[in-house]
């Protein structure tokens, strides 16, 4: 008479089949077959000399273009300042607060009146010295800021994504200083 149970010997055989196939898979590359000529192009991280990671869509495990700092501990890295389809820059970085106090960036944000984003960073601007130009970060059609909002409550140790939208500058333009209020501007190049 069966009790619809299975016994335990019978199962342990598929539940290792499931987890070979599963560490497998997680041994693969991306599929193209080409990392060991690839690794060659990315660069070596500065502890071991070893290859640094593939870009996986996350700021910052990008290289870095530039870094601003202040005396409180607050770092700026910006890992990517690409063009894009439709004539706009998306700049993108992280926020660190390695200070010992938390750390609110609510002075980064634009002192236009119709912004609607709070504790955003709607004040940060690119400038074209070459062709002595400054753009502002994009707006949508409801006043919000194309750009990391919730910048407050950033504790120490903690690091948060940065990214902002800008009117791109002519195609000409290979470099642009990128401002914060109230931190120093840092040169950055664009890419794409």
């Amino acid at each position: 008479m069966s009790t619809g149970r299975r016994h335990p010997r019978a199962v342990l055989p598929a539940v290792l089949a499931v987890a070979a196939v599963l560490a497998l898979s997680g041994c693969g590359g991306d599929g193209d077959g080409g990392d060991d000529a690839k690794a060659s192009d990315r660069p070596a991280t500065a502890d071991t000399g070893e290859p640094a990671p593939k870009d996986q869509g996350n700021p910052s495990s990008s290289r870095v273009l530039g870094e601003i700092r202040n005396g409180d501990g607050i770092v700026v890295t910006i890992t990517s300042a690409a063009r894009e389809d439709g004539g706009f820059v998306t700049v993108q970085g992280t926020v660190a607060n390695r200070g010992g106090k938390m750390f609110n960036a609510l002075e980064w944000r634009s002192k236009e009146t119709d912004m609607r984003s709070q504790s955003a960073v709607s004040g940060a601007t690119l400038v074209d010295a070459k062709g002595k130009k400054r753009y502002l970060v994009l707006r949508d059609t409801d006043g919000q800021c194309l750009c990391s909002t919730g910048l407050t409550g950033i504790k120490p140790q903690e690091s948060r994504p940065l990214f902002a939208q800008f009117p791109a500058p002519p195609a000409d333009v290979a470099q642009v200083d990128f401002q914060i209020p109230t931190m120093p501007s840092v040169r950055i190049a664009l890419s794409g």
